[in-house]
Protein backbone atom coordinates (compact mmCIF):
# COMPACT_ATOMS: atom_id res chain seq x y z
CA UNK A 1 0.00 0.00 0.00
CA UNK A 2 2.73 1.81 0.68
CA UNK A 3 4.50 1.82 -2.57
CA UNK A 4 0.87 2.47 -4.32
CA UNK A 5 0.67 5.70 -2.69
CA UNK A 6 3.97 6.87 -3.60
CA UNK A 7 3.60 5.67 -7.02
CA UNK A 8 0.18 8.24 -6.68
CA UNK A 9 1.96 10.99 -5.35
CA UNK A 10 4.41 10.95 -7.70
CA UNK A 11 2.07 10.48 -10.47
CA UNK A 12 0.15 13.47 -9.21
CA UNK A 13 3.20 15.70 -9.28
CA UNK A 14 4.11 14.78 -12.93
CA UNK A 15 0.16 15.44 -13.64
CA UNK A 16 0.71 19.58 -11.50
CA UNK A 17 3.63 20.03 -13.46
CA UNK A 18 2.54 19.31 -17.07
CA UNK A 19 -0.91 21.39 -16.25
CA UNK A 20 1.05 24.57 -15.46
CA UNK A 21 4.07 24.20 -18.60
CA UNK A 22 6.67 23.26 -15.86
CA UNK A 23 10.17 21.79 -16.27
CA UNK A 24 10.40 17.99 -14.57
CA UNK A 25 12.45 19.03 -11.43
CA UNK A 26 9.59 21.66 -10.19
CA UNK A 27 7.09 20.69 -8.01
CA UNK A 28 3.67 23.10 -8.62
CA UNK A 29 2.31 23.53 -4.74
CA UNK A 30 -0.14 26.33 -5.33
CA UNK A 31 -1.74 26.87 -8.87
CA UNK A 32 -4.73 29.05 -7.86
CA UNK A 33 -8.01 26.43 -8.91
CA UNK A 34 -11.09 26.25 -6.69
CA UNK A 35 -12.88 29.56 -5.13
CA UNK A 36 -10.81 32.59 -4.53
CA UNK A 37 -12.82 34.49 -2.12
CA UNK A 38 -12.70 37.04 0.77
CA UNK A 39 -14.61 37.16 4.08
CA UNK A 40 -15.50 34.84 6.45
CA UNK A 41 -14.85 31.37 4.46
CA UNK A 42 -11.99 33.39 2.65
CA UNK A 43 -9.59 30.85 0.52
CA UNK A 44 -7.16 34.16 0.22
CA UNK A 45 -5.58 35.84 3.34
CA UNK A 46 -5.25 39.55 1.83
CA UNK A 47 -5.71 43.09 2.83
CA UNK A 48 -4.70 46.18 3.24
CA UNK A 49 -3.90 50.16 4.66
CA UNK A 50 -2.59 52.98 5.48
CA UNK A 51 -4.55 53.92 2.05
CA UNK A 52 -3.68 51.37 0.08
CA UNK A 53 -6.68 48.88 -1.33
CA UNK A 54 -6.51 45.68 -2.66
CA UNK A 55 -8.88 43.30 -4.40
CA UNK A 56 -8.94 39.50 -5.48
CA UNK A 57 -10.97 37.53 -7.61
CA UNK A 58 -10.29 34.53 -10.15
CA UNK A 59 -9.20 35.33 -14.13
CA UNK A 60 -10.69 32.78 -16.35
CA UNK A 61 -9.79 35.46 -19.49
CA UNK A 62 -6.17 35.72 -18.32
CA UNK A 63 -4.01 33.09 -16.90
CA UNK A 64 -1.06 30.80 -17.67
CA UNK A 65 -3.00 27.50 -17.67
CA UNK A 66 -5.36 25.15 -16.36
CA UNK A 67 -9.04 26.86 -15.79
CA UNK A 68 -7.92 30.57 -14.24
CA UNK A 69 -5.57 32.12 -12.30
CA UNK A 70 -5.34 34.50 -9.53
CA UNK A 71 -6.11 38.42 -10.07
CA UNK A 72 -5.04 41.26 -8.49
CA UNK A 73 -6.15 44.52 -8.73
CA UNK A 74 -4.34 46.79 -6.31
CA UNK A 75 -3.97 50.56 -5.82
CA UNK A 76 -0.89 51.22 -3.70
CA UNK A 77 -0.45 54.27 -1.82
CA UNK A 78 2.74 56.16 -0.31
CA UNK A 79 3.01 55.02 3.12
CA UNK A 80 0.74 51.93 2.62
CA UNK A 81 0.61 48.40 2.42
CA UNK A 82 -0.97 45.23 1.38
CA UNK A 83 -1.03 41.91 1.27
CA UNK A 84 -2.37 38.61 -0.55
CA UNK A 85 -1.38 35.35 0.95
CA UNK A 86 -2.00 31.76 0.77
CA UNK A 87 -1.05 28.79 2.83
CA UNK A 88 -0.51 27.65 6.26
CA UNK A 89 -0.24 29.42 9.75
CA UNK A 90 -2.63 32.62 8.41
CA UNK A 91 -5.34 34.41 9.69
CA UNK A 92 -7.91 32.73 6.70
CA UNK A 93 -7.91 29.22 7.41
CA UNK A 94 -9.19 28.44 4.06
CA UNK A 95 -6.51 29.48 2.05
CA UNK A 96 -4.07 26.81 3.18
CA UNK A 97 -5.18 25.57 -0.65
CA UNK A 98 -1.57 23.70 -1.75
CA UNK A 99 -1.38 20.74 -3.69
CA UNK A 100 0.81 19.31 -0.87
CA UNK A 101 0.89 19.97 2.96
CA UNK A 102 4.46 21.79 3.76
CA UNK A 103 5.06 18.94 6.17
CA UNK A 104 5.10 16.88 3.54
CA UNK A 105 7.63 18.32 1.23
CA UNK A 106 11.20 17.25 0.84
CA UNK A 107 12.55 20.58 0.86
CA UNK A 108 15.85 19.47 0.86
CA UNK A 109 15.55 18.90 -2.75
CA UNK A 110 14.92 22.64 -3.97
CA UNK A 111 16.54 25.58 -3.44
CA UNK A 112 14.22 27.81 -5.15
CA UNK A 113 10.89 28.94 -5.00
CA UNK A 114 9.07 30.27 -8.14
CA UNK A 115 5.91 31.32 -9.99
CA UNK A 116 3.95 33.06 -13.24
CA UNK A 117 3.25 36.78 -13.32
CA UNK A 118 1.35 38.35 -15.70
CA UNK A 119 2.94 41.66 -15.96
CA UNK A 120 1.90 45.41 -17.29
CA UNK A 121 5.27 47.29 -17.70
CA UNK A 122 4.70 49.36 -14.98
CA UNK A 123 8.80 49.37 -14.00
CA UNK A 124 6.87 48.96 -10.30
CA UNK A 125 8.46 46.86 -7.80
CA UNK A 126 6.23 43.56 -6.31
CA UNK A 127 7.74 42.07 -3.14
CA UNK A 128 6.85 38.52 -3.03
CA UNK A 129 6.78 37.29 0.46
CA UNK A 130 7.49 34.12 2.45
CA UNK A 131 7.06 32.65 6.16
CA UNK A 132 8.89 30.42 7.67
CA UNK A 133 8.27 27.62 10.16
CA UNK A 134 9.13 30.20 12.98
CA UNK A 135 6.73 33.00 11.84
CA UNK A 136 9.58 35.06 10.15
CA UNK A 137 8.81 36.99 6.94
CA UNK A 138 11.33 36.97 4.28
CA UNK A 139 11.23 38.93 1.22
CA UNK A 140 12.09 38.92 -2.60
CA UNK A 141 11.73 41.83 -4.84
CA UNK A 142 10.34 41.59 -8.77
CA UNK A 143 10.02 44.15 -10.86
CA UNK A 144 6.96 44.58 -13.33
CA UNK A 145 8.71 45.39 -16.84
CA UNK A 146 7.35 43.07 -18.88
CA UNK A 147 4.11 42.10 -20.67
CA UNK A 148 2.22 38.65 -20.72
CA UNK A 149 3.46 35.89 -18.54
CA UNK A 150 6.44 35.54 -17.31
CA UNK A 151 8.13 32.62 -15.03
CA UNK A 152 9.76 34.24 -11.79
CA UNK A 153 12.50 32.33 -10.16
CA UNK A 154 13.28 32.95 -6.93
CA UNK A 155 16.14 31.45 -5.10
CA UNK A 156 16.02 31.06 -1.38
CA UNK A 157 19.28 32.88 -0.93
CA UNK A 158 18.52 35.65 -2.21
CA UNK A 159 15.67 36.56 -0.32
CA UNK A 160 16.39 38.34 3.37
CA UNK A 161 14.49 38.44 6.21
CA UNK A 162 12.29 42.11 6.55
CA UNK A 163 13.22 44.61 8.52
CA UNK A 164 10.05 47.17 8.38
CA UNK A 165 7.79 44.33 9.99
CA UNK A 166 7.26 40.92 11.09
CA UNK A 167 4.87 39.05 12.87
CA UNK A 168 4.61 39.19 16.83
CA UNK A 169 5.51 35.58 17.12
CA UNK A 170 8.16 35.41 15.20
CA UNK A 171 11.42 34.31 16.09
CA UNK A 172 13.47 36.78 14.16
CA UNK A 173 16.52 34.46 14.44
CA UNK A 174 17.92 35.24 10.96
CA UNK A 175 17.36 32.03 9.34
CA UNK A 176 15.18 30.76 7.13
CA UNK A 177 13.98 27.91 8.66
CA UNK A 178 12.01 25.44 6.49
CA UNK A 179 9.15 24.39 5.75
CA UNK A 180 8.08 26.85 4.67
CA UNK A 181 4.27 28.02 5.70
CA UNK A 182 2.99 30.56 3.19
CA UNK A 183 3.52 32.93 0.67
CA UNK A 184 2.25 36.06 -0.48
CA UNK A 185 2.43 38.88 -2.87
CA UNK A 186 2.50 42.82 -2.31
CA UNK A 187 2.35 45.18 -4.91
CA UNK A 188 4.87 48.32 -3.56
CA UNK A 189 3.58 52.02 -3.68
CA UNK A 190 2.67 54.22 -5.29
CA UNK A 191 0.55 53.02 -8.20
CA UNK A 192 -2.53 51.40 -9.14
CA UNK A 193 -2.74 48.48 -11.43
CA UNK A 194 -3.68 44.78 -11.99
CA UNK A 195 -1.40 41.45 -12.06
CA UNK A 196 -2.11 37.95 -12.73
CA UNK A 197 -0.44 35.04 -11.35
CA UNK A 198 -0.47 31.09 -11.28
CA UNK A 199 1.28 28.19 -10.74
CA UNK A 200 3.49 28.69 -7.60
CA UNK A 201 6.16 25.89 -7.20
CA UNK A 202 9.17 24.36 -5.78
CA UNK A 203 12.65 24.20 -8.31
CA UNK A 204 16.09 23.95 -8.39
CA UNK A 205 18.55 26.01 -9.64
CA UNK A 206 22.15 25.26 -10.74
Amino acid sequence: MEKLNLILSLFLILILSSACGSNPGTLIIDDFEGPIRGGPQATVDFGAGGGSSVKVCASQDIKFSGNQALKVEYDAASGGYMWVARGYNIDAKGAGCWQIKPEKINWKKFNAISFYMHGENSRRAIAFDIKDSKQEMWRFIVKDDFIGWRQIICPFADFYARGDWQPGDADKNGILDFPVKSFQFEPRPEGRGILYFDCVGLTREE
